[in-house]
């Protein structure tokens, strides 16, 4: 079973994305008023979906504790999802390119506070 287990994930994760995909085509094709002229961007999210499922699993090998190793694909979903977003809603990057800066941040930070968690931990195992 362990050897078949990221396989079975990625199977699950593939069919959940396919229903998505054709769930957003059969709304824009029967609601009124739906047009979702870059449909193509949804094909960003995928990359992004994927970088928060290693995320989701580095936290869980850690037993629920957050490591520099989930901070870095975390912070690529976002990433992703925020461009994704931009596309799929026509926004203008003129106005919203600043949230790159508040993630990169954000990502900043993320690695700090953890770095700080393990130097603690480290000398409270040591001590």
């Amino acid at each position: 079973m362990g050897r078949y287990c990221g396989r079975e994930r990625s199977s699950w994760f593939v069919g959940i994305v396919l229903i998505a995909v054709g769930l957003i085509f059969l709304l824009r094709n029967t609601v009124w008023g739906f047009a979702l002229d870059n449909w193509w961007a949804l094909f960003i999210l995928i990359p992004a979906a994927g970088s928060f499922g290693t995320a989701w699993n580095l936290y869980r090998k850690n037993n629920g504790r957050m490591t520099q190793a989930a901070i870095g694909p975390l912070m690529g979903g976002l990433f992703g999802l925020f461009v994704a977003g931009v596309f799929l809603f026509n926004l203008n990057w003129g106005r919203i390119w600043p949230v790159f800066l508040i993630l990169a941040g954000l990502g900043a930070l993320g690695k700090a506070m953890v770095r700080q968690d393990e130097d603690r931990e480290d000398k409270s195992q040591s001590a």
